[in-house]
């Protein structure tokens, strides 16, 4: 059972499934081992080839202009004002209708054409602009607003790289329309990429307390962007936030992605125009400078408006008409006030329509063109075919520049006949790990019918067998890789379908993970899927489709509205759940294993076509390599392009052979087995016990909002059913202990964590094996992640709450047993079955050794890691386990740590879902009541302490820390931190909040005072309002009025079962701001206590954003299992069922006084406050390089990038 995160194939969230068009099924399998991207799945789209259906000239059809539509001009009259005719705007053109299929909704083929969402509303203003409608219930009483523009980065000109990312700053930042939002329980933001500037606004549907309607207020803010005023005063505060922006973003990962991306994209613009520009041109920008921008890329033929939630489309539809229909193209071009910039404006607007995928295929991706590499054969559309200059014009950045960062391209031409690969080496001192990226780019195929539907059903099941593949079998006692992924997904941000390989390894095991990997891949490629194979990920491509149909309108607004806008952007048909549904089954019954092994040539063909037999592929492959800096040529880690290239050609002339179909059981307990255990230890279900007040719940009654009993053998469970999410469950194991008992139970240190890790890597249960019980998690949709923290050990499972595991479609369906049961199945076999074994030890302790010395080489890190060591006095409950920790710790240890806590009578499992609570109490009270209560015994301790301890005291008076890391990028990061109670208000002293509070209030107004202070709930409450108030006023501070920072963050550790913890204020600036941006941290924090007291505004502004966040979450099982775990645990006594009920009323009676008083149990004190800076110094040998390229963050992990949030 890899057990890391049971991540399936598929991440059972809607925004990683979101609709069968654009989410490929991603199995990781019973792999209790977390990816990159962390406990939740990445968020992949489908794959695709391409047909040009979008253009509209050869349909007979003239492209998108207002001239077309409606005869004159965009405002409905003539181009006249009083002072006489406007002139166009420089680059306004005739282009494809942003609205792509929502617009010309005939079907471009013989096959069936897809249906569209019965509910979507689409319409172009008379001046142009295009506008989204969707309603849509959850949650009820709110809305989401989006105003996408269709200029990012790639737009910019040689003099405004950056622009378009402050622009948004400028435009959205400076609204005083915006402003009126706040104190509204409203979110808004907006951010910059690529491709696009999104602005949005998250409402209530009516403001607070009855107040007035919120959608005409947000539209307000969002035309306020397209009229943006460039006030001198702004610019400069939305200027000094990017610059700390870039110094925030500049991390290896940021780098690392910087290089892929240069590389993969090395013929089009994206090499050269990351969102966050050039910081000698940001700092030389003018007013003129942004306004010119702003007005020739923010007018109505150029934005898409998308109004999704709990509304009225015909109200909305006249709003919209009200508030932007006098924008028109003609007087947005009156504020362009730059000569030569309208002129290259308007020339690059001619090469973007003449040659370009923006052009060709959709007007939401960039102004790009691509070097396709495809079977050889394939059919590509001739308008996706670009030159490399485009009339004279060097739309694609093919020249050199003045302000161009020096790479060393390396042209390696073909390998073989036939054979080409594009390689790139990046190396550099932060890096610890070989990693390497290999590329196709393909052409996005529109999924508008049936064939183009079933053909992206075939890709699904074909990239799911294959990643399965790589993480079940690919893993061994010595694992070659220590990740691996392979993947393709449509991506408007690069205009294109990316197949992708990334894979990490150890430097030394380079060319045997390239070995591995690639032979894989080249195994799908030639000889496809098996039987069972297309059995396996068909079905779970059914239970998917219906998860979402049974979801419906149940969808959130915000993961609705980025499907529907990545629907629309790749030229996709937006369908309806319960219509993807319907279109799934009917695609699957006829899908044939020749369809998906087709399917899976064409995915690895840039792999297979390596291979001397190969007839190859058109265009190259591409490989990029990042590795450690100054390896000895002598040394196995070593790695230059013609020898990366050369194993890469080596490992596709590998023997494979066919898969093989693996014996995978239908359940781990069977029926006989589980009956004889129920006879044996007989169940016994008792009332729930609590510490808060509440009185004991009944052994038989069901109660809402959740169910809180005890088994006989101990186990508490609290059940709650969740129909917010269909057909789905989320489990948590809760086993106190954690890191506190490594110490106070005396196991080594590391040992609990290295355990959790081990149990994450390994896998056999009873009589099956690692590899059976994997692809039992994968048939059953199972995923799962084991983590240790400072004071627990907690299992969590995600789960579809319906039969899985089935076989055949329609009458002939053979119904597997319902993935409720399954969990269970897997939670009772991992307290009492489960098998230790070497290899997974091997992959834990490679694991916290890699982390480790990572942790030595980033800047945020090893900064945090010295705080805590000065104010922990080196207590190792707090600090990442050493190398030689590691190494030391033995199976036989790591077992016995952790099943020490696996005791049934120590456990608490919480399970919310769409469900029957009767029907999961009654698998609940068989499978886990008839664990014997002495199970785990011989594993506990002799001096068994089970009371969690305290954080130390922090020494006083408080320390500043210096800290130093060679880099040759200039980064800084600040840190201010003193004690603070735990979560639920107890300090490390034993008192709590409350005690101080009333101590120091020892006459209040009245009872009520008294009795909202005595609340157990009071402490809780009381910290998360002065969390959201203090990172305002830090923002207010730090950032508008100081300028010192693109952010600063406040947030406090949060331990539940531990007395006490910290605050920790963080602050990204520049290197010769970090002084003051900590010293601007702490006057906020002073001010705070004295001269700038918490006021009941401030108050009633945190109550709405916490509230919302809970209703919000509420919606969502995971935050239903956190809500009830712990509630029967004696360890955290204020936590019980008033935590969850008196919630909402708590909030709401707590004042700005109440807050005032808690704000002193804080360490604030200066003398007492733990402040630090860590920054980078450059290399011994390494020449500052002035104006050095700073650019673009990456997503987290190496997904290729993401947007600069503003």
């Amino acid at each position: 059972m890899h057990i890391s995160s049971i991540k399936l194939i598929r991440t059972m969230k809607f925004s990683a499934v979101v609709a069968l068009l654009t989410a490929p099924l991603v199995v990781t399998g019973f792999s209790f081992v977390p990816s990159r991207w962390g406990v939740s799945s990445p968020k992949l789209k489908s794959p695709s080839t391409t047909r040009s259906y979008l253009t509209m000239e050869d349909s007979g059809q003239e492209s998108f202009s207002l001239k077309t539509l409606f005869g004159k001009n965009k405002s409905g009259g003539s181009n006249q004002n009083l002072r006489g005719p406007l002139e166009p705007h420089p680059s306004e053109r005739s282009h494809i209708v942003p609205l792509n299929r929502l617009q010309n909704r005939d079907s471009p083929t013989s096959s069936e054409a897809l249906p569209f969402h019965p509910e979507v509303r689409s319409g172009v203003l008379e001046n142009g602009l295009p506008y989204v409608i969707l309603p849509n219930k959850s949650p009820p009483g709110r809305f989401e607003a989006h105003l996408q523009v269709f200029s990012g980065s790639a737009d910019e000109l040689e003099p405004q790289q950056g622009i378009a990312h402050l622009t948004e700053h400028v435009a959205y930042m400076g609204s005083r329309k915006r402003e009126r939002l706040f104190g509204t329980g409203s979110q808004t933001n907006a951010y910059t990429d690529f491709h696009h500037t999104v602005f949005y606004a998250a409402c209530p549907v009516r403001a607070p307390r009855g107040g007035p309607y919120m959608l005409p207020m947000a539209l307000d803010a969002l035309v306020d962007v397209m009229e943006a005023r460039v006030e001198s005063s702004r610019l400069e505060k939305e200027r000094a936030a990017v610059l700390s922006e870039m110094t925030m973003v500049n991390t290896i990962e940021y780098r690392v992605e910087c290089q892929i991306l240069s590389t993969l994209h090395r013929e089009n613009r994206l090499a050269k125009r990351f969102p966050i520009g050039k910081e000698s041109l940001i700092r030389s920008w003018q007013n003129e400078d942004v306004r010119s921008w702003h007005r020739t890329h923010y007018r109505p033929d150029n934005v898409l408006l998308y109004v999704v939630g709990d509304i009225d489309p015909d109200e909305v539809e006249k709003a919209i008409s009200a508030k932007f229909g006098h924008i028109t193209a003609e007087k947005q071009a009156t504020g362009i006030k730059l000569p030569e910039i309208k002129t290259e404006a308007s020339e690059l607007a001619d090469a973007v329509i003449s040659k370009s995928v923006k052009a060709a295929q959709s007007w939401h991706y960039p102004p790009v063109r691509h070097e396709w590499c495809v079977p050889k054969g394939y059919p590509i559309d001739d308008k996706l075919v670009s030159p490399a200059e485009v009339s004279g014009y060097d739309l694609h950045l093919q020249n050199s520049y003045p302000l161009d960062e020096i790479v060393n391209k390396i042209d390696i031409g073909e390998i073989a006949p036939g054979k080409k690969i594009r390689p790139h080496m990046f190396k550099h001192e932060l890096l610890q790990a070989f990693s390497l990226h290999i590329f196709a780019k393909r052409p996005v195929e529109p999924i508008v019918d049936m064939e183009s539907f079933a053909r992206s059903l075939a890709r699904r099941i074909a990239l799911a067998a294959l990643q399965i593949r790589l993480n079940v079998g690919g893993r061994s006692d010595d694992p070659a890789f220590t990740f691996v992924e392979f993947n393709q997904l449509d991506s408007a941000r690069e205009g294109c379908a990316v197949c992708s390989l990334d894979m990490t390894a150890e430097p030394a095991r380079w060319r045997d993970a390239i070995c591995k990997s690639l032979s894989e891949i080249r195994k799908l490629g030639e000889y496809g899927v098996t039987a069972g194979e297309i059995e396996r990920y068909a079905s779970s491509l059914m239970t998917d489709a219906e998860q979402l149909a049974a979801q419906g309108d149940r969808i959130s607004h915000g993961d609705q509205l980025s499907h529907l806008m990545e629907t629309i952007a790749n030229g996709h048909t937006f369908m309806s759940p319960e219509q993807a549904y319907y279109m799934t089954a009917r695609a699957l019954q006829s899908l044939t294993l020749e369809d998906v092994n087709k399917a899976a040539a064409e995915l690895c063909s840039h792999i297979t076509g390596l291979n001397k037999d190969s007839p190859g592929t058109e265009g190259e492959t591409i490989a990029i390599a990042c590795m450690p800096k100054n390896i000895d040529e002598s040394s196995p880690a070593y790695c230059d392009p013609a020898s990366l290239v050369e194993t890469i050609y080596e490992a596709c002339q590998i023997e494979v052979e066919p898969e093989e179909d693996v014996v995978v059981p239908q359940t781990l307990i069977p029926e006989d087995e589980l009956a004889k255990s129920v006879e044996a230890n007989p169940p016994v279900w008792n009332g729930g016990t609590f510490t808060d007040g509440t009185p004991q719940t009944s052994a038989e009654a069901i109660t809402r909002p959740f169910t809180l009993r005890r088994l006989g053998n101990g186990i508490r469970v609290g059940v709650a059913r969740n129909p917010a999410e269909s057909q789905r469950g989320h489990l948590r194991l809760v086993a106190p202990g954690g890191r506190d008992a490594e110490r106070r139970l005396g196991f080594k240190k590391g040992s609990m964590a290295i355990g959790a890790r081990t149990m994450q890597e390994g896998g056999a249960f009873g009589p099956w094996t690692r590899e059976q019980v994997e692809l039992f998690c994968v048939d059953h949709l199972l995923m799962v992640e084991i983590t240790c923290t400072e004071e627990a050990v907690t299992i969590d499972f995600v789960f579809p709450t319906t039969n899985v595991g089935n076989v055949g479609f329609g009458d002939d369906v053979q119904l597997g047993i319902t993935g409720t049961e399954s969990v269970l199945q897997v939670v009772r076999e991992i307290i009492m079955g489960f098998r230790w074994e070497e290899d997974a030890l091997g992959r834990s302790k490679q694991h916290f050794r890699s982390s480790h010395e990572s942790l030595q080489k980033n800047l945020e890190g090893l900064s945090t890691e010295r705080i805590m060591e000065t104010m922990t006095q080196n207590d190792d409950r707090f600090l990442s386990i050493d190398v030689d920790s590691v190494n030391s710790i033995s199976l036989d240890e790591a077992k016995v740590a952790v099943m020490s806590q696996m005791v049934p009578a120590d456990l608490e499992i919480s399970i919310a879902g769409d469900f029957q609570v009767e029907s999961v109490l009654e698998m609940v009270f068989n499978y886990l009541g008839s664990i014997p209560a002495d199970t785990n015994k011989e594993y506990e301790q002799s001096n068994s302490d089970k009371v969690a301890s305290s954080v130390p005291t922090i020494p006083s008076p408080g320390k500043f820390i210096q800290l130093e890391l060679e880099d040759p990028d200039p980064r800084a990061v600040a840190y201010v931190s003193g004690s603070a109670p735990n979560s639920w208000g107890v300090l490390s002293d034993g008192t709590t909040v409350a005690d101080h509070v009333m101590k120091a209030d020892p006459k209040p107004k009245d009872s009520y005072d008294t009795q909202r202070r005595s609340h157990p709930l009071f402490g809780h409450v009381a910290l998360s309002l002065i969390s959201e108030i203090v990172n305002r006023r830090l923002f207010s501070t730090v950032r508008e009025r100081k300028q010192l920072t693109y952010d600063a963050n406040f947030s406090f550790s949060n331990f539940e079962r531990l007395a006490g913890g910290w605050f920790l204020v963080t602050v990204t600036a520049s290197k010769e701001k970090a002084q003051l941006a900590l010293e601007a941290c702490k006057e906020t924090l002073a001010a705070l206590r004295k001269s700038q007291a918490i006021t009941a505004d401030n108050v009633e502004s945190a109550k709405r954003v916490v509230i919302n966040r809970h209703e919000g979450e509420l919606r969502t099982s995971a935050y239903w299992t956190q809500l009830m775990s712990g509630l029967q645990e004696e360890s955290i006594p204020a936590k019980g069922p008033l935590s969850v009920t008196d919630f909402l009323k708590v909030v709401e009676s707590i004042t700005a006084r109440d807050l005032q008083l808690t704000l002193e149990t804080l360490g604030l004190d200066d003398e007492n406050l733990y402040t630090a800076i860590g920054q980078t110094i450059p290399p011994e040998g390494t020449e500052e390089i002035e104006d050095d390229l700073v650019r673009q963050a990456p997503a987290i992990g190496m997904g290729r990038g993401g947007a600069l949030t503003g």
